[in-house]
């Protein structure tokens, strides 16, 4: 097949877990049949990265080759961009324990000078009703 007929694509590497191999998920619209919106779809594609270059986020371009296994029909020409992620996953991040004790102490104390516990609304309507009890017994005595 020669280079002018193959078939290039743009898209964004979604997975780069297997060797030589990336997904890339390539966005197009058309309009809808009916009703004429535009409507995205998505097109996830194999594509062969032979020195393990691509990680995920990276825009890259592919064409079309010759089928190199059951799914893999396409190859990463180039990459265009690189997206620059966190190496550090949410599970690595470690709190520091005097910090993180200090704001859980601090919290029940306050929790604990108040009468009535936190959110306790309908005792604190019947402190002022109370109140407004004995406000009224001086005005008539």
């Amino acid at each position: 097949m020669s280079y002018e007929r193959r078939k290039v694509r743009i898209g964004r590497v979604v997975s780069d877990k297997m060797d030589k191999t990336v997904v890339v998920v390539y966005q197009w619209s058309r309009p809808h049949p009916i009703y004429k919106k535009a409507v995205r779809r998505q097109t996830r594609f194999n594509a062969h990265d032979p020195e393990n270059q691509c990680r995920i986020g990276d825009t890259v371009r592919i064409v079309e080759m010759r089928p190199t296994s059951k799914t893999k029909r396409w190859k990463v020409a180039e990459i265009i961009a690189s997206k620059e992620i966190a190496e550090l996953q949410p599970e690595e991040i470690q709190i520091d324990e005097s910090v993180a004790t200090s704001a859980a102490t601090s919290a029940l104390n306050q929790a604990a000078e108040g009468d009535a516990p936190v959110g306790d609304v309908d005792g604190a309507e019947a402190e002022e009703a109370d109140g407004d009890d004995e406000a009224e017994k001086e005005d008539e005595g």
